[in-house]
């Protein structure tokens, strides 16, 4: 059997501040607010392997204080979670965003916990809590087992509207057990108000369409290693700009025509904190044309 050939590395811009892996968009939990399903249902796409993703992310040059997030859905779903974390160059840093609803005592024994540290304001591992879905006391133990062994975790939590008191709840036994809880702004629509603050006002209002050129300071991958420009496009699996595993795709830090200005997701139009913490940041640069 003939040694696959390398690829080419590629480039990560020093302007970008996020890589997301989306190694699946299955979910074991089906929440109400889920921003995955902000604009239509996701369009199922195949996902790679293990060997494929590392062969296409090991390409990747990119900084230690910006690193590869898996997500999805739930990124543990995928049956190559643990070996792709553990195939990927040790240089590459890792961060994960996951609900934590997996079997923590055979990743442990499988994962160093410096394999997922960095010097970073904030936990590697970022855990959601949906308290719509999820038992809270269940998911707080899981996490101490999780720190007792030496990993970076911590919680966060969408701040919807009707869960404000479980939440200030959570965040207070948090604090009582010395676990770093915080809120995600919630995003989308509910009770007839759209939630969010966003740097272009109308932009995800669903009330227009506009023709914009706009810019991603984001490298964002589908479970099928396409490449998109924006969240819209990635869940809906349309106008995709490369591959991660083509030998010729490289980053082309450049504004882009766009003809759905007004249906964007929020995800990539509201106003948040960068990978320093710092608040401003917005994932686009939109212009009109």
């Amino acid at each position: 059997m003939t040694k696959s050939v390398a690829l080419p590395s590629i480039a990560v811009p020093a302007r970008y501040n996020y890589v997301a892996a989306f190694l699946t968009f299955a979910c074991n939990l089906k929440c109400p607010y889920c921003i995955n399903h902000y604009q239509e249902k996701i369009i199922r796409r195949p996902s790679l392997s293990a060997k494929e993703w590392a062969r296409g992310l090991n390409r990747l040059m990119t900084r230690p204080d910006l690193p590869i997030t898996f997500q999805g859905g739930e990124p543990s779903l995928h049956p190559d979670f643990i070996e792709l974390i553990q195939l990927l160059k040790p240089e590459l840093p890792v961060d994960i965003l996951t609900n934590l609803q997996f079997d923590i005592d055979d990743f442990i024994r499988r994962v160093r916990p410096e394999r997922l540290k960095r010097d970073a304001p904030y936990a590697s591992i970022r855990v959601s809590y949906h308290p719509q879905t999820m038992a809270f006391e269940p998911l707080l133990e899981k996490v101490l087992k999780m720190t007792d062994a030496g990993f970076s975790v911590g919680i966060w939590s969408v701040k919807h509207p009707q869960d404000e008191d479980i939440l200030k709840k959570a965040q207070g036994r948090c604090r009582e057990r010395g676990i770093d809880f915080r809120f995600k702004e919630f995003l989308g629509e509910y009770q007839g108000k759209l939630y969010g603050t966003y740097k272009y006002q109308g932009s995800c209002e669903k009330k227009f369409r506009k023709k914009v050129s706009c810019r991603t300071s984001e490298l964002l991958m589908d479970p099928a290693g396409q490449v998109y420009r924006c969240h819209a496009d990635l869940y809906a699996g349309k106008n995709p700009v490369g591959d991660i595993c083509d030998p010729t795709f490289a980053i082309e830090d450049v504004f882009r025509p766009c003809d759905i200005y007004g249906f964007c997701n929020p995800c990539d139009v509201k106003l948040k904190t960068n990978r320093f913490q710092k608040f401003g940041h917005t994932s686009v640069e939109i212009h009109p044309l």
